[in-house]
């Protein structure tokens, strides 16, 4: 079972992420880009995955991954204590890609596959 430690544990070793508390919940960004959020608008979190990806969760496990939206942006309320660590790290890591800059995706990616 996961939890706000292990999703900060992850998110912050991911280039250019930082954690801010607003609204009374833990935000995680990268620039003004928020990639997860947990306590706003509610006490759920809240991940900012590829739209494909989503779509996928929202069918395959829709007691873990649930649609939310936020005016014309698609989000993903996740239910993280039904998701092991790892899932949680690669959740973690695609909302960090889908909100990060280009280059800085390819480089941490490249340089995790060692090459």
């Amino acid at each position: 079972m996961a939890t706000l430690t292990d999703v900060r544990r992850v998110a912050l070793a991911l280039p250019g992420a930082v954690e801010l508390s607003d609204h009374g919940g833990n935000w995680f960004n990268v620039g003004t880009k928020t990639f997860v959020v947990f306590g706003f608008p509610s006490a759920r979190w809240i991940f900012k995955l590829p739209k494909l990806r989503q779509e996928l969760l929202f069918e395959a496990r829709p007691e873990v991954f649930q649609p939310y939206r936020a005016g014309a942006m698609l989000w993903s309320y996740v239910d993280i204590a039904q998701l092991t660590r790892a899932e949680v790290a690669d959740y973690v890591t695609d909302a960090w890609s889908t909100v990060a800059p280009k280059k800085a995706v390819k480089e941490f990616l490249a340089a995790r596959e060692g090459g």
